[in-house]
């Protein structure tokens, strides 16, 4: 089968003339050399418009929460004449005719963007923070903006609600969206059909329930399928749900005896560490693990880091903190995207910055998923097969991440365990060893298989071709 050009990866080890029969010398030492780079907080008053920002406001919660960059005009405020009026039309033609995701962009994490060298129209356009979290049109493709298989909601999460926000996907977790709002918009949220404003080109779906009611159908739920043991608690993002709110919801979890795993889902952990580091959040969540802990359930933290520069001494101090207060493990969820994290040096460097000087756990990475206007993001699980070869060996075995790709009706899967690979279409097949609760009646569902498609841009010609035939 023909195949593209691989999207860069590490390159591989060669011979050398020189070398005995049966050996194989490095000749340009390893494929990936590892140099330790301890955190360090960017200075926000490189930007014109924070440059009076004191410490005592750069570590507020509330401060941060209330100069968020919301629209062009913020951002305006922020960078004053750093960047031209390129990336502005730029930017404002993609809100206007792309933009899945509505701008939100906390303080904290507009400061990891051109971290440590000037900041320049070129060198903003090329940052890989900013490459997801503000999107501009010219990133994205012409020729193919959306695969034809795209969806809004891509995993089907929506139609395996059991109740209002409440996906029972796995046969014995759940999904348990709180609200429909995070303290950030990412570009690529695969919950894009729900969480956040609705957009130019996306008019978002809508919890209809008040929080109360909706909290109590899960429970009631949770209570009358006691095969569930494992609940993972987000949204949108759980740092937005008001501490009290959460925290009794946490622990009607836990006086559930069949419940044994609770994960929080906050990406806010790295973007707004100065929520997680707030002092009734803090002794909040001590409440929970104590109580978790006599309890023998696992509470875990997952949030999503997607490239190194994102890692400052507040995101690892927020992390240390949910540890030392009696959270079992903190752990990372991220997701491979093009011009973001999709080398072997990149994610090799990430995942050092989380084990070594964080504190959090590389644990997956998922191929992003089949939304609208995402090709310019996605790789072809060949690419992903070849980035799990890459990262192999050099860090800890517990500390390696797993590749997967979450198949619409399967679910997570290691990306070499497909069935079947049409690289010229690039069409995978996949299969499944459970039903999930819309399949519960069919028969068949253990024995079919079940597509994802890689990016088409991706293919060889004639696989392209063969799309533009259909």
């Amino acid at each position: 089968m023909t195949q593209t050009e691989p999207i860069e990866t590490v390159p591989r080890p060669r011979t050398t003339p020189e070398a005995p029969t049966g050996t194989t010398t490095l000749s340009a030492g390893q494929p990936y050399e590892y140099h330790r780079r301890p955190l360090v907080e960017p200075d926000w008053t490189r930007f014109p418009g924070w440059r009076q920002v004191t410490r005592e406001q750069w570590e507020s919660a509330q401060w941060q929460r209330v100069n968020c960059v919301k629209n062009i005009k913020q951002l305006r405020t922020v960078l004053g004449d750093l960047v031209d009026e390129t990336f502005y039309a730029d930017l404002t033609e993609d809100q206007a005719a792309h933009a899945t995701m509505s701008m939100l962009v906390p303080p904290q994490m507009l400061n990891t963007m051109v971290p440590f060298a000037p900041i320049t129209t070129e060198a903003f356009y090329a940052d890989p923070i900013r490459r997801y979290m503000i999107p501009v049109a010219s990133d994205r493709r012409t020729d193919w903006p959306s695969h034809p298989y795209a969806s809004r909601d891509s995993l089907h999460e929506h139609d395996m609600w059991v109740a209002e926000g409440l996906t029972h996907r796995y046969p014995t977790k759940v999904l348990a969206e709180l609200l429909s709002t995070c303290p950030q918009y990412c570009g690529h949220c695969t919950r894009m059909d729900l969480v956040g404003n609705s957009t130019p080109t996306v008019d978002k779906l809508k919890l209809t329930l008040k929080p109360v009611d909706r909290y109590d159908a899960h429970i009631d739920y949770l209570k009358a399928h006691p095969g569930v043991r494992d609940v993972v608690v987000s949204g949108g993002d759980v740092a937005n749900v008001p501490w009290r709110n959460l925290e009794s919801y946490l622990m009607r979890l836990l006086s559930i005896d069949t419940i044994r795993d609770i994960r929080l889902a906050t990406k806010a952990l790295m973007g707004l560490p100065q929520h997680w580091l707030q002092h009734d959040v803090v002794e909040g969540l001590e409440r929970v693990a104590r109580t978790a802990a006599r309890r023998g359930v696992n509470l875990a933290i997952h949030t999503h880091v997607n490239h190194a520069q994102s890692l400052t001494p507040l995101v690892a101090r927020a992390a240390q903190t949910a540890l030392e207060v009696g959270v079992r493990d903190v752990r990372n969820q991220g997701v491979l995207m093009r011009g973001v994290n999709a080398t072997a040096p990149e994610l090799l460097d990430l995942c050092f910055a989380l084990q070594g000087e964080a504190g959090i756990l590389p644990y997956y990475f998922y191929m992003c998923d089949m939304i609208p206007n995402a090709e310019h993001w996605r790789v072809p699980v060949w690419h992903a097969q070849q980035l799990q070869h890459d990262m192999m060996g050099y860090l800890p075995g517990y500390a390696t991440p797993r590749i997967v790709c979450d198949v619409p009706f399967v679910g997570k899967r290691w990306v070499h365990m497909l069935t079947e690979y049409d690289r010229e279409r690039g069409i995978s097949y996949w299969t499944k060893n459970y039903r999930t609760s819309i399949e519960s009646a069919d028969p068949e569902a253990l024995d079919k298989r079940y597509a994802y498609y890689d990016p088409i841009d991706t293919l060889p010609a004639t696989g392209q071709a063969w799309w533009s035939a259909q």
